[in-house]
């Protein structure tokens, strides 16, 4: 189906949702709205397993920070819990989602890619990983415990804290990633794999899961109110503004 934020193919009884949002996927709120709005759908589908992908050289680079800039505290009251709600939306999806990570995968961009239950990444020079600390953003609680829970225990503080973009092999190697494919292999090795995953009864997979994610989804449930308004007064303050400003004058040359 195409004209969307979300693009959404099929083959056999798997579905592939791409995102196809202006040049590098960036986050924002209608993108994770439609995001949302998929997962809703397919979630009553009879679709047995999901690939999440993107377009061009870019899986996603993450939130938009020019929209951050320009809406401001009133944008990121909608923002934030639409973040929220797309990662939990993933996360807790009841089927099989495999990420095909096509090219770059940065901040959010790379929290989506964990919060799927496998993560293939086409050889070449997409670069991942989750640079939020060197803009001084603090991570809504979700992401947080989505990385938490997906990466190796002995590199998650090396990659939370150092805020390193790393190439596939390396990311590899801290097993932010499962598996390299030949980037013209990617999609149809998703689609093999998702079916793999599919071949589970369907009730076993889901509950199996369930269980697995639990331990997160309860600490979220619990606090995630009161950390997510401080996160909120994080990314709205003048100072994290400024500190945005900055960075995408230093990275990109601008900052409008």
């Amino acid at each position: 189906m195409k004209g969307f934020i979300v693009e959404h193919e099929t083959c056999e009884d798997i579905a592939l949702l791409r995102l196809a949002h202006g040049k590098v996927n960036a986050f924002d709120l209608e993108l994770l709205e439609q995001i949302s709005e998929k997962l809703d759908n397919l979630e009553t589908s009879t679709y047995r397993g999901l690939i999440i992908t993107g377009t061009g050289e870019t899986f996603s680079a993450g939130v938009d920070l020019f929209r951050v800039l320009e809406g401001g505290e009133s944008y990121l009251k909608q923002f934030l819990p639409a973040l929220t709600r797309a990662l939990v939306g993933v996360y807790t999806f009841p089927r099989p989602v495999i990420a095909a990570i096509n090219g770059h995968a940065i901040a959010g961009g790379c929290v989506l890619a964990c919060a799927c239950d496998y993560r293939l990444m086409a050889m070449g020079k997409g670069m991942i990983g989750v640079p939020e600390v060197v803009v001084d953003l603090p991570f809504p609680l979700i992401a947080l415990e989505i990385l938490r829970d997906t990466l190796p225990t002995c590199y998650f503080q090396e990659v939370l804290s150092r805020g390193l973009i790393y190439p596939a092999e390396n990311a590899l190697e801290r097993g932010i990633i499962d598996k390299l494919i030949d980037p013209t292999k990617l999609i149809d090795e998703a689609y093999m794999l998702a079916k793999n995953f599919a071949d589970i009864p369907a009730e076993t997979f889901r509950l199996t899961k369930k269980q697995l994610r639990r331990h997160v989804m309860e600490r979220w449930e619990r606090e995630h109110d009161q950390l997510d308004r401080k996160v909120l007064r994080a990314w709205a303050s003048p100072l994290v503004q400024e500190l945005i400003r900055d960075y995408l004058e230093r990275t990109l040359g601008r900052s409008k």
